[in-house]
């Protein structure tokens, strides 16, 4: 039998030709990849399939469905709405795809994502490693959220793996990361976090919304697994909520049948959103990541900005790693206006183009004083210990032309 997972039925369809794929160019699988199988009606773009209920033609047909279910735990047709649903499983394969899986499965959202793939991979006893740099619902979510099941989790500061091998336990599972990071953009040097891994039989789970698929395929550098907030760069255009999780079938199959039990699925208008914004991401990434340097290294020459945090730039604490793993340095520049917390808020009043806002990947500049959006939950003595200064300011650079944004920039803080 075919693996129905690489294979097409017609089901009373002439099957429709594949599009051709060249396996290394992330551009053309943004427009291509995992869209074989859904061509009815001779349609370009994938359709919403808008149905929670599927039917079977006859009895005969639903005992080849439930062989095929059995068989292969992943059957080419569905069955209802929370199973699977066509237009999601095409932009699950175009996931899969990018990042160079053999498969994905999508969430309701990002935090979705990390929440499903730790409840899955990790039991009751079992000890995990996180970097101190994730974001802080991941953080809250693992200290706290996960000890009710007996679960331990221990913080390690990004970037040093000597305290992360140390913090390894006969029980340790799982290290779970980011790359970049937010908002300092810490980035990883994976052939040392997965060689310790490796030697430990531990298995590993990175973030990497903030680089995207163009700039960093962390599963061809030895990852495990791979999470994305689907919500940002991937869908592109702040319209959209969802998360994505990229692995092996070995992992990615477990997760995907108790996504039917725990029900947090994505619709298909959700889907064909993110089809559409992911055929242009190539294209983006590359403008967000020109904006992003020019940006950063703007910043960085300005008299009333003390500091910036971008891996493009050689003053950043992983520059070298970055270079090394990354095809781009994104388009997150984090930095310190020099002063104090009014004369920040002051400066992102007087902007024109970007808006106060808490997201980040979209085509629109957002920007926010982190102190008061993204932590404002957190004692201020937790947040200096954090580095969140009241004068950090986050800049997610959209798709404008740069020479406007670097002009906005300059007369806001011709202003303060």
């Amino acid at each position: 039998m075919t693996d129905p997972r690489t294979s097409e039925r017609s089901n009373g369809e002439s099957p429709s030709p594949a599009p051709t794929q060249p396996s290394t160019s992330t551009s053309t699988q943004a427009i291509h990849a995992g869209e074989r199988r859904f061509r009815a009606h001779d349609s370009l773009t994938v359709p919403i399939v808008q149905t929670a209920v599927y039917t079977f033609g006859n009895t005969g047909a639903l005992v080849e469905y439930l062989e095929e279910r059995m068989f292969w735990d992943e059957p080419e047709r569905e069955e209802y709405g929370r199973y699977g649903n066509p237009t999601v499983r095409a932009a699950e394969a175009k996931i899969a795809a990018l990042e160079g899986g053999q498969d994905a499965v999508l969430v309701a959202s990002g935090m979705a994502a990390v929440t499903s793939t730790l409840l899955l991979m990790l039991n009751s006893g079992d000890h995990l490693i996180l970097t101190n740099e994730c974001y802080l619902s991941t953080l809250e979510f693992c200290r706290k959220f996960l000890r009710r099941f007996g679960i331990e989790a221990t913080v390690v500061p990004c970037g040093d793996y000597d305290a992360l091998e140390a913090a390894i336990r006969p029980n340790t599972r799982l290290i779970f990361s980011e790359s970049p990071t937010n908002p300092f953009m810490r980035c990883l040097d994976f052939e040392r976090l997965t060689g310790i891994a490796r030697r430990h039989g531990i298995k590993t789970v990175v973030d990497t919304t903030f680089a995207t698929p163009i700039n960093l395929r962390a599963l061809e550098l030895g990852v495990d697994v791979v999470i994305q907030s689907v919500t940002k760069y991937l869908a592109g255009h702040n319209d959209v909520m969802a998360g994505a999780i990229v692995g092996s079938y070995d992992v990615i199959t477990p997760l995907r049948q108790a996504q039917a039990m725990l029900g947090s699925i994505v619709d298909p208008h959700a889907a064909y959103l993110i089809l559409r914004g992911m055929k242009t991401l190539a294209l983006r990434v590359a403008r967000h990541n020109a904006n992003g340097l020019a940006v950063a290294r703007f910043l960085a020459d300005h008299p009333k900005v003390r500091r910036v945090w971008y891996p493009g730039l050689e003053s950043h604490p992983d520059h070298a790693v970055a270079v090394a793993t990354l095809r781009g340095f994104g388009g997150v520049v984090s930095f310190e206006i020099d002063g104090d917390a009014a004369r920040a808020h002051a400066f992102i009043d007087a902007l024109r183009i970007p808006t106060v806002g808490p997201s980040l990947g979209g085509v629109e500049s957002l920007i926010s004083p982190l102190a008061l959006m993204g932590f404002a939950q957190v004692p201020p003595e937790e947040r200096l210990a954090l580095g969140i200064r009241d004068e950090l300011v986050r800049f997610c650079i959209g798709v404008e032309e740069t020479d406007d944004l670097i002009a906005d920039l300059a007369q806001a803080l011709a202003r303060i």
